[in-house]
């Protein structure tokens, strides 16, 4: 597992630049994720990998396409100062969990080892042993994310075909 760092106003168009947008499925997307901001990122991220953050995380356009693709890289969630309200709830709608916690940001570093509990919120350095508290999700959005997405929920829940 490895954490990828970065500061503030990290925005769509840095994780994925608007020049793929029609790129064909996720997999595509996520080749060209976070390039103009990490040349590397997408060649070296591996399932389980975790994106932190500063302030503002996410800003930008209104596009599903910057979590979807941090998502297809097999990040397994983004820590952040904060995110824009967009990509904080277009990352709920596609069943992305991120986690706002200012603490954990100032206290993570590349080469630490993070583990990360969904359901209270607690956010482990391994390698100093600190623990930071984010806010949980209430149990309606962790159903959303243990779903797979808004509209899986939905379809499992009945609601949607």
């Amino acid at each position: 597992m490895k954490i990828y760092k970065y500061g503030d106003n990290v925005d769509t168009d840095v994780i994925i630049p608007a020049r793929y947008l029609n790129a064909p499925d996720e997999k595509s997307l996520a080749s060209h994720c976070m390039e103009d901001i990490d040349g590397d990122f997408a060649s070296t991220v591996e399932a389980g990998d975790i994106v932190v953050g500063g302030g503002n995380f996410g800003c930008g356009s209104s596009r599903e396409h910057a979590p979807l693709a941090i998502k297809a890289c097999g990040v397994k969630c983004v820590i952040a100062r904060s995110f824009a309200r967009i990509f904080y709830r277009n990352a709920i709608n596609i069943g992305f969990p991120i986690l706002e916690c200012p603490e954990a940001v100032d206290g993570i570093n590349p080469g630490d080892q993070v583990s990360v509990d969904f359901q209270s919120g607690a956010i482990v350095n391994e390698t100093t042993g600190k623990t930071f508290q984010a806010a949980p999700f209430p149990a309606f959005v962790n159903g959303i994310i243990e779903n797979g997405g808004l509209l899986k929920s939905l379809k499992a829940r009945g609601v949607a075909k």
